[in-house]
């Protein structure tokens, strides 16, 4: 049985050590593991002499002797800068070794042998045991202590692929294992993003994209768009997109409930023959039922968090015709007018609940003043259980002309504020592009600080027949 070495402190912590110790017990540190002290002789050239074959560790061979008599190098000339040209070649002087012994004649190597190893470099790794665990091309690039944590991809193709098979999502680290209900991948164990920090979504004319922007930990806004036919068969846009409140509890749902709830809404009536306002009006009271279904929790939760608000969010939708426009809010997300020809002027849709507009409607400040103050962004309207009456607020208009209808959050209009400034960021292309346009206003939002998450929804007016899309 081999001895371990005698330490006389730890190698890890440095923490003095007595006789006989298994293991440190300071840091717990495993001593059995510290490899002993190896009996082998340098394999670089130190101070210009190699050990000799079979000379012991720490000794070294007498200097070689001078190279055997041949033909005498030239003496210098008589002017001291050197003598005539050499009489021979460098090949004429046999070749020794580093004893001074002769060289024994050069045989190729065999077919197939690996290439030799280079002097100075040092190849000591234990000879690996035979068999099928062995994996050779695993043992010559790296030691047993450091095997790589990701599996072979060619072993890992059939795992990953059987859980693509089995509906399972694929770790996007290792492309591997398969993620847990938790969100974590069961190979490597690193947390996959979550699918709301970017969504992209688009249904035949219309397009939306949301993200998580650069300072929130997670993207509590939500969207829902989708295109339908009214019963003469023209066609008809619906886009809907929601705020989440932060200060209240599980915003992200709140804004993902009410989105789902009031698409839903507007998709079932409008081919009913419902009028598009009356729609949008009875989809607004349908989200703000599914945000209140979200506040009955169970009383031990309530109890464990007494102070907090039930959950909340704000909501615009739009309606698009093939002649009209019908808009529907509550809370300070918006709607924007962009015309195509950009010689008219634009227009914003929505007035916000929100304590800076109550300021200028009652003649307090102007809005300049108003949206400068700490409290411009207090809403005073919002889907939630603990919400004031709701008033759901719809409009219609019937544009004279080609344009775009830019559905927002303040994530994206506190960079583009009036309307002039929205459509000044709109692309040119934005109608016959929505996707790419809704990509260029996320990303304005982005380069401009991204302080808040960031949806938009854009919907060309008048109503494009549906499988129409970008091009």
């Amino acid at each position: 049985m081999s001895q371990m070495p005698q330490l006389s402190a730890c190698p890890s912590c440095e923490e003095p050590l007595e006789s006989g110790d298994r293991f440190c017990g300071a840091c717990g540190y495993d001593l059995s593991a510290v490899p002993a002290r190896p009996q082998d002789n340098p394999t670089i050239t130190m101070n210009g002499s190699v050990p000799a074959q079979g000379t012991p560790a720490g000794a070294y061979a007498e200097p070689p002797p001078a190279p055997p008599a041949g033909a005498a190098w030239p003496a210098p000339g008589p002017d001291g800068a050197g003598g005539p040209d050499a009489v021979h070649l460098p090949t004429d002087l046999p070749g020794t070794d580093s004893g001074g012994s002769a060289l024994p004649p050069e045989t190729p190597p065999p077919p197939g042998a690996p290439p030799a190893a280079a002097g100075g470099v040092r190849f000591d790794r234990p000879q690996q045991p035979d068999g099928p665990a062995a994996s050779p091309e695993i043992y010559q690039t790296q030691p047993d202590e450091y095997l790589l944590q990701a599996p072979d991809p060619r072993v890992s193709a059939e795992p990953a692929a059987q859980a693509a098979g089995a509906g399972g999502k694929v770790c996007v680290a290792c492309r591997a294992g398969r993620v847990d209900d938790d969100g974590y991948c069961e190979n490597c164990g690193h947390a996959q993003p979550r699918e709301r920090d970017h969504m992209e979504q688009e249904s035949g004319p219309v397009a939306a994209v949301s993200d998580r922007g650069l300072r929130h930990h997670r993207n509590e806004d939500a969207f829902a768009i989708g295109t339908t036919a009214l019963p003469d068969g023209s066609p008809a846009s619906v886009a809907v997109v929601c705020d989440g409140v932060s200060s209240a509890t599980r915003p992200d749902d709140a804004s993902a409930a009410a989105s789902k709830a009031a698409g839903e809404t507007l998709l079932a009536a409008l081919p009913r023959g419902t009028h598009p306002q009356q729609a949008m009006h009875d989809a607004i009271l349908a989200a703000s039922r599914a945000v209140n279904s979200l506040a009955g929790e169970p009383a031990t939760v309530r109890e464990q968090a007494p102070h907090q608000n039930a959950p909340a969010c704000t909501i615009v939708g739009a309606v698009v015709t093939s002649g009209l426009l019908i808009v529907g809010w509550v809370g300070d997300s918006r709607a924007y007018w962009v015309p195509v020809d950009r010689s008219a002027p634009p227009a914003r849709l929505t007035e916000d609940d929100s304590w800076a507009a109550q300021m200028v409607a009652a003649g307090l400040m102007n809005e300049a003043e108003a949206y400068a103050d700490e409290r411009a962004h207090a809403i005073t309207g919002w889907l939630g259980a603990d919400a004031y009456e709701l008033e759901p607020h719809t409009a219609a208009f019937k544009p004279d002309r080609p344009g775009v209808v830019v559905v927002c959050t303040d994530g994206l209009w506190n960079y583009a504020e009036a309307a002039e400034e929205m459509a000044r960021v709109v692309p040119l292309d934005a109608a016959a592009h929505p996707l790419h346009s809704a990509r260029v206003l996320v990303g304005h939002a982005l380069d401009g600080g991204g302080h808040d998450n960031v949806t938009v929804a854009l919907v060309p007016f008048p109503a494009v027949p549906q499988g129409a899309g970008s091009a």
